[in-house]
């Protein structure tokens, strides 16, 4: 009887516990609590190291307040390789990688059509904006959908979603199939333009702002260090061999940089300055403004990709001065930008992330004169030997189609019509280019899908392949080791740390302050915006949300 009743009771003790539960769940309204405006803003080649390596250069504004008053994610990393701008942008707001959504590189080769197809290429597209092609652009090479879309979808398209950035693709991808607008930069005639997938014409608003004639204004300054020279302790001396001048007859690649006296008509010389960015600043501002966002009754969002970064890292490498000074403008530019939402909106209105597209390698020459292994990877002479190695062995001119980005595509019409075997002539290509000095990894298309070692590198393999995109063979340089057409500068695309480990810091509405250790990727961040926003993940979304805590 005793035992009957002392069951009874923890029965009644564990429904109330229920009961109790149940009540903690959120009501309807703490359910449909959404920010009025989320901005994703992408920082091109921006390494997670940064934050740490620039902190006592920051202000209290920018990247500062981003942390102080946000959330903090230290191990951030890209799952797939290529580590490029087209993956990274895809993979962050599909929360998926290139093995499914697509973009298996900035471009790839067409089988079909025998020809190279840039991600977000689309002739059937006319331009806005300008008389170049530059506007023959669209989403369409993207296969799978963007958080952006699953917002337009989850308020019936009551949402506005814009994406902006100096670069197509990173306007364009972010902004996904349903955007409102995305907009770019055309370096001919220093406008900001678009597709007509988007729209007929530019609006008003955009004209009014091409009109201020920004960028003819920058064009004719001077790029002078925020600090006196000296003080950039944090990166190489000026005048070293690392560098490339920033246009066609600059004496020396050093501070101060005169853009007056750059070449030709055009603004390409823009990109690689701060002017770039703070360009695009001054675009964020003016696109929130005329398009009232935030201002509506369900979440809006801004996509903005800072792309000077990129340029400025490739063309001075990643210990210049010059990158140190254009990510302390960038944090002057973020800290404005920061301020203006304050004041539109408020902190508590807006969820903001921030994350790159990957990061970038030492220059080469750098590392071998402080002893680190490195070297420059001959693209050109390795294909050359290797169409004599399959002469050889197969009697056949013409076997390999395209040798680019490190994939190795074959003419599977030949190897057809002369019933060859495709597995054979894979093998003798990836054995080949296993002994080339440089390369660390070949894999073959039969066995990429396939992998289940658990080794990291097969697994960042498999995640950027697709087999209508990629070629029959990929394989990956070692470690220092880089495809790169001259000895100043840097690049970036392979699948170790300084590539693949990035920022990200989430900000803003509801979001507590702190710092996540555990291992989070790239395409975990379109889930846990998705989560935040309590709406669907992007329809081929394999990451997952992030636990942030909430205030």
């Amino acid at each position: 009887m005793k035992m009957m009743k002392l069951r009874f009771l923890l029965a009644v003790l564990l429904f109330n516990i229920a009961i109790s539960n149940a009540q903690t769940v959120p009501d309807n309204k703490e359910m449909q609590a959404r920010p009025k405006l989320v901005i994703g803003i992408v920082v091109d080649q921006m390494r997670a190291d940064y934050l740490a390596r620039f902190w006592n250069k920051f202000s209290d504004k920018g990247f500062r307040r981003l942390v102080n008053n946000g959330f903090l994610c230290e191990n951030n990393y890209i799952n797939y390789v290529p580590s490029e701008t087209g993956p990274g942008h895809a993979a962050i707001y599909t929360g998926t990688t290139p093995s499914i959504n697509g973009i298996v590189g900035n471009e790839w080769y067409d089988r079909d059509h025998d020809k190279k197809v840039y991600c977000v290429d689309d002739t059937a597209m006319q331009s806005v904006g300008t008389t170049t092609n530059l506007g023959k652009r669209s989403p369409r090479n993207l296969l799978s959908n963007t958080i952006t879309d699953q917002l337009h979808l989850a308020t019936n398209f009551a949402s506005k979603t814009i994406s902006i950035s100096l670069k197509d693709r990173a306007a364009i991808l972010p902004g996904g199939f349903t955007a409102n607008g995305a907009y770019w930069f055309d370096v001919t005639n220093g406008k900001f333009i678009t597709s007509n997938y988007y729209q007929k014409e530019l609006p008003a608003w955009l004209n009014d702002f091409n009109d201020r004639k920004l960028p003819a204004n920058y064009k004719s300054q001077t790029w002078n260090s925020s600090l006196p020279i000296a003080q950039y302790t944090e990166s190489t001396a000026d005048d070293v061999p690392y560098e490339g001048p920033l246009y066609d007859g600059e004496a020396k690649p050093v501070f101060p940089h005169d853009l007056s006296k750059a070449k030709g008509t055009d603004y390409a010389v823009l990109l690689r300055t701060p002017f770039g960015n703070t360009l695009l600043k001054e675009l964020a501002i003016e696109t929130i403004k005329a398009e009232q966002l935030g201002k509506g009754n369900v979440p809006d969002f801004l996509a903005v990709s800072f792309s000077s970064t990129d340029y400025v890292g490739h063309n001075f490498g990643i210990n210049s001065i010059e990158l140190e000074d254009t990510y302390l403008k960038l944090d002057k530019d973020l800290g404005d930008f920061l301020d203006f939402l304050d004041t539109y909106l408020g902190k508590e209105n807006i969820l903001l992330f921030l994350s790159a597209d990957h990061g970038a390698a030492n220059n080469v020459q750098y590392s071998i004169d402080h002893k680190i292994p490195a070297g420059l990877f001959d693209a050109k002479q390795t294909k050359d030997i290797l169409k004599i190695v399959l002469k050889e062995k197969f009697q056949v001119d013409n076997l390999i189609l395209k040798f680019t980005d490190q994939n190795v595509y074959l003419n599977h019409k030949v190897i057809d019509d002369l019933k060859l075997s495709l597995y054979e002539i894979e093998t003798v290509v990836a054995n080949f280019l296993l002994k080339r000095e440089g390369i660390a990894y070949a894999n073959i298309s039969f066995e990429i899908p396939v992998f289940d070692n658990g080794y990291a590198y097969h697994k960042l393999m498999k995640n950027g392949y697709l087999a209508s995109r990629s070629g029959d063979v990929m394989f990956t340089l070692l470690p220092g080791w880089m495809e790169w057409d001259r000895t100043t500068g840097t690049t970036h695309g392979s699948p170790y740390n300084y590539d693949t480990h990035i920022p990200l810091i989430l900000y803003g509405w509801k979001v507590a302050n702190g710092t996540y250790l555990p291992e989070v990727n790239i395409i975990d961040i379109a889930p846990t915006i998705a989560h935040l926003l309590n709406i669907q993940v992007p329809n081929g979304c394999s990451g997952k949300a992030i636990p942030i805590p909430l205030k």
